[in-house]
């Protein structure tokens, strides 16, 4: 994937740029593993807004994806790679031996007509599904599950990679792209190979058209806010905080300041992924 510039013919083209799909092979999804998506505009049954700046995008299909790669020893060849409008990643179309069908995240290398495989006797090439018992040491992996049986949690964005560094009694280290290193089940899947899609971070939107269409709504200042709307509001003009510290609306600390709070996962944490936060 290459990252094309936009020739400025109006001003918010200047400086945009945006992905070549070249590595595209299909435009239409799949018909068998589409749904339809319910937007809620960040709305709870209440019709209250719990989650801001959401609301309008086009519309689009869910694509159903195996995150669990639960069909074991049945070879499955690569049909087409699609774009995911919900996700970062592509999507690699996978057409079993037993006739049936299923998206997975694309990693880099895997191209059309390839043959993939899941299960403990399956190759160490990209798009091959393992248990960490069958992975050698060093290899690069995603799509990793932290649950046996409930499919992959983490690494699963474009360009992303996790590293097994170390095998020891029913767990292994895993180093995540946070730098955070973590204890897994050794029976816990995952998938050979980094993550496509790599450039997508380059990418400059360059106008808030496009941030519109991606269903993001504009965010307001604190500062331009009223008193009762956040802890930054108010005042003739610029005012100072009036608060140490950068606040959330509900006033919060915003920066600096620990937010993880789950102790029953807290010992599987070997290394955190920043010292100053452990």
């Amino acid at each position: 994937m290459a990252v094309k510039k936009y020739k400025p013919v109006t001003p918010g083209q200047r400086g945009m740029t945006g992905s070549t799909f070249e590595e595209i092979t299909k435009t239409k999804p799949e018909r068998s593993l589409i749904v339809a998506r319910r937007r809620k505009a960040g709305r709870d049954f209440h019709g209250r807004v719990t989650i801001r700046h959401r609301g309008g995008g086009n519309r689009g299909y869910i694509r159903l994806v195996d995150f669990k790669r639960d069909k074991r020893a049945i070879p499955a060849k690569v049909a087409a790679v699609e774009y995911d409008p919900n996700r970062t990643a592509r999507l690699a179309l996978l057409h079993y031996a037993d006739g049936e069908k299923r998206y997975i995240v694309a990693p880099v290398g895997l191209k059309v007509g390839d043959t993939v495989l899941a299960g403990p006797q399956a190759e160490i090439r990209p798009g091959n599904s393992l248990p960490l018992s069958s992975i050698p040491v060093g290899t690069m992996v995603h799509n990793i599950e932290m649950q046996a049986g409930r499919g992959g949690q983490m690494v699963r964005s474009a360009g992303g990679s996790a590293q097994l560094l170390a095998k020891e009694g029913e767990y292994a280290q895993i180093r995540l792209p946070s730098g955070e290193v973590r204890l897994v089940r050794q029976e816990c899947y995952a998938t050979i190979g980094q993550v496509g899609n790599v450039e997508h971070g380059n990418i400059k939107l360059g106008k808030a058209g496009r941030k519109r269409h991606l269903g993001i709504r504009p965010t307001v200042r604190g500062t331009a806010m009223s008193p009762r709307d956040h802890p930054h509001g108010g005042g003739e003009g610029r005012q100072p905080t009036g608060m140490p510290g950068p606040k959330t609306p509900w006033g919060r600390p915003a920066r600096g300041y620990k937010t993880r709070n789950n102790k029953h996962t807290d010992k599987y944490i070997v290394r955190r992924r920043s010292k100053s936060k452990r």
